[in-house]
């Protein structure tokens, strides 16, 4: 069992680490405006391009840097220390891209690779969040080869400058849950609303319509009915890069925390002489070291893993979810006690661990809130037994 940084791991880590430099120095603009310009979009394109870190989780073919997924894992824990969701710039296409035809890989993902197009996974309405399976968007089909999309969306993250939408639609009369790809200037599709959040990111999460929007055969992605499938295997990815960035996040603010702690004098000596203080700081400590081994435990597992293992791809559905559930609530108490340990300045938004802490809250939420991420992991408990869940199970070449 080896866990040292393999040479390639190491390189990454540090490109990653060299890219997220260059990336911060956008994060108080992107405070102050609610955004970044075209400019500052563009030295950061250039800055992606350059680290040879586009599409991390696309293969080399298409355009992307083709990571194993502990590869992406390392990149995004490296990624999330930065504040402003400014990880996001450094585009990374939607996993069901990768059942796209070649045409659809010509006109969605190549493009995409490059940074040329963004996506935007819509999923999510007023009345199905976690609950997929109520989602009430229609893909009536129009006699043609075609079909007619109509409802609406919440949530749309990026969707304020991607030029495509990743769409799960109900295909009638079967009730078929199917991913279409449509284009944002498709007539029929707008922007209903953008919600102000918490948050203050860099890319904003509009609510669409579609009314009455038609498209071709050509947009059903991964074919009729198998909606549900890719959407799984996109939320279980997706799971398991949220636990890398929020545990690099926890790591930047812990890191800030301490060297305030060190610097702060209360009392007449350092505020980290305070044994109240050690106590946050050491708890914080174990929250991320822990968080950090099982979430690169758990993305080596599924490097191993046979694709075609339909029982191993739920287990490890259900890992992704462990891993989502702790690393995300752990972050949240690593920030919450950086801001206290900077007191009133912990609530200054010029303060980094102040946006950490406003834009960690919502690691709990999507992709599955943390109550859902429970519910998984208990099902797998109960329909698999628990040695799957708690073992490490497999060696390596094995799968």
């Amino acid at each position: 069992m080896e866990f040292a940084y393999s040479p390639r791991l190491a390189d990454l880590k540090e490109r990653a680490r060299a890219l997220t430099d260059t990336i911060m120095q956008f994060e108080d603009e992107c405070e102050r405006n609610n955004g970044i310009s075209d400019e500052s979009h563009a030295t950061i394109k250039a800055a992606v391009l350059a680290s040879g870190l586009q599409a991390i989780n696309t293969p080399v073919e298409y355009g992307g840097a083709g990571l194993t997924v502990l590869e992406q894992a390392v990149v995004q824990d490296e990624l999330g220390k930065l504040t402003n969701a400014l990880w996001d710039t450094v585009w990374r296409p939607a996993n069901p891209l990768t059942h796209a035809t070649p045409e659809q890989r010509e006109r969605y993902l190549i493009p995409g690779a490059r940074g040329d197009r963004r996506d935007a996974v819509a999923i999510s309405e007023a009345n199905a969040g976690s609950d997929f399976s109520a989602a009430s968007t229609t893909a009536t089909p129009d006699g043609n080869g075609g079909y007619i999309i109509n409802g609406e969306k919440w949530f749309v993250t990026v969707g304020d400058v991607a030029d495509y939408l990743i769409v799960l639609a109900n295909v009638e009369p079967d009730h078929a849950a199917t991913i279409f790809l449509i284009d944002v200037d498709t007539p029929g599709v707008k922007i209903k609303h953008i919600p102000r959040y918490t948050h203050t990111f860099v890319y904003e999460h509009p609510e669409f319509t579609f009314e009455n929007v038609r498209v071709g055969a050509d947009a059903v992605l991964g074919g009729i009915g198998q909606g549900h499938d890719l959407t799984r295997d996109w939320f279980t990815e997706e799971r398991l890069m949220i636990g890398a960035r929020t545990i690099g996040a926890a790591e930047r603010a812990l890191t800030l925390a301490v060297d305030w702690a060190r610097e702060r004098v209360q009392g007449g000596e350092p505020l980290i002489n305070r044994q109240l203080i050690q106590g946050m700081i050491a708890d914080s400590v174990v929250d991320i070291t822990t968080n950090r081994a099982l979430t690169h435990q758990v993305a080596w597992e599924f490097d191993q893993a046979d694709p075609n293992d339909a029982d191993l791809r739920k287990t490890l559905h259900a890992k992704a979810a462990t891993v989502k559930l702790a690393a995300s609530e752990a972050s949240n108490r690593v920030v919450d006690r950086a801001v206290q340990i900077f007191g009133g300045r912990g609530y200054i938004r010029d303060y980094p661990v102040e946006r950490l802490w406003r834009e960690l809250r919502v690691d709990r939420i999507w992709e599955g809130t943390s109550e859902i991420q429970r519910l998984v992991i208990a099902n797998e408990a109960n329909k698999r037994g628990l040695e799957n869940l708690l073992s490490f199970r497999y060696e390596a070449g094995e799968l």
